[in-house]
């Protein structure tokens, strides 16, 4: 079957031709899948408001034209609807029960696996509109990303930091040929005093940085100061200077505060030297509190280095012990690995066997080293 000529694909028709039993059921699971992803888009919007609920609608009523592209060309070969794919109705019950942004990562990644820009019998408009609802997608979930604060951040790497250290201490331990009684209260100790350590290190690290940015926000009273400043001199341009501005460009802002400020007087002074660089410090503020991310780090830390103590504590000893807790390190390791790969934006399958490769490799190393000392005390 011959594909529709250019003016055709513009218009979303198609000429009446035989169609063949493949052409009609790709284009019934297109349909099925853009009705899915309306759906999708329906249920975000629904758990938002102002801005973003009206972009999420909008996506919503563009997938709704191209549901209506293969109506259009299925005619009466329509059909019962069908339900798209596994991945479309696991991002609609993410959507409906959770929302933020993990499903806006996932529907980031369906707009980008869109299979238009292959299919002749889709027009060059919709292969551009999928291509153009990743990106919006991308700037809703950038917006979530941004939103996510320090203490889950800390939460997440804490998790993970324990799960690597504390399996690789206990399994380091155990190939020494110590006993099951020791193996457990090292991995105790282990977990106590690395989840002390997180929380102490992660409280100094966000007070620090808070101390910093605090340090570079200006001071409110510069502005009192500007419509006393000589107008010949105008320091005021140093200020500008010392932002990075050029001389050149700075010398002309300068000029520009201090004719307004002449022409309106005192009473118009707009914090020109204050609010301007403090929203510029405001913006790479760290969200969260130093306590609520020490207490985070800390409580996820020791969530994730108990999991390999786990097995010792209900009376598992030997090389059984060591198999159920490399397997459920494992798990936990793939799971964070994905949500660390949702946060970053990169694929959570990639970064899931990455971090179970990172950790079990630490953790073997760690193995044969306390079987390497075992021997040699032996």
């Amino acid at each position: 079957m011959a594909p529709p000529t250019p003016a055709e694909r513009s218009a979303g028709q198609h000429p009446a031709q035989p169609r063949s039993s493949a052409d009609v059921r790709r284009w019934r699971r297109y349909l099925a899948a853009e009705r899915a992803e309306a759906a999708v888009y329906r249920d975000l919007a629904s758990r938002r408001a102002g801005e973003e609920r009206a972009i999420l609608l909008a996506l919503a009523e563009a997938e709704k034209r191209h549901e209506q592209h293969w109506l259009s060309l299925l005619g009466d070969d329509v059909g019962k609807p069908l339900k798209g794919d596994w991945r479309t109705r696991m991002l609609g019950f993410l959507a409906r029960r959770l929302g933020g942004v993990f499903v806006l990562a996932l529907a980031q990644r369906a707009e980008a696996r869109s299979a238009y820009g292959g299919e002749k019998f889709a027009t060059a408009t919709m292969a551009a509109d999928e291509q153009i609802h990743e990106e919006v997608v991308r700037g809703l979930a950038t917006r979530g990303r941004n939103r996510l604060s320090g203490t889950f951040r800390a939460a997440v790497f804490g998790a993970n930091d324990g799960l690597v250290s504390n399996l690789a201490l206990v399994l380091g331990i155990g190939a020494s040929g110590v006993s099951t009684v020791t193996i457990l209260l090292t991995g105790l100790a282990g977990l106590l005093a690395g989840a002390l350590s997180m929380g102490a290190g992660e409280y100094v690290s966000v007070r620090s940085q808070r101390e910093l940015l605090e340090a570079s926000t200006p001071d409110p009273d510069a502005d009192r100061a500007l419509p006393h400043l000589d107008v010949d001199t105008n320091e005021l341009a140093l200020v500008y200077r010392a932002r990075g501005m050029a001389a050149d460009e700075a010398q002309a802002h300068a000029d520009e505060v201090l004719t307004r400020l002449a022409a309106a007087g005192p009473a118009s002074v707009s914090d020109d030297v204050g609010t301007a660089a403090r929203a510029e410090v405001d913006e790479h503020e760290t969200h969260g509190t130093a306590w609520g991310a020490a207490i985070s780090s800390f409580l996820f830390f020791a969530s994730g280095a108990i999991v390999p103590v786990l097995p010792y504590l209900f009376g598992l000893s030997g090389g059984q012990a060591v198999l159920v807790a490399g397997a459920l390190v494992g798990v936990a390791l793939l799971v964070t690995g994905a949500i660390t790969g949702l946060l970053s934006g990169t694929s959570p399958l990639t970064r899931a066997l990455r971090q179970l490769g990172i950790g079990f490799g630490a953790a073997g190393i760690t193995y044969l080293l306390g079987l390497l000392f075992g021997t040699t005390v032996a």
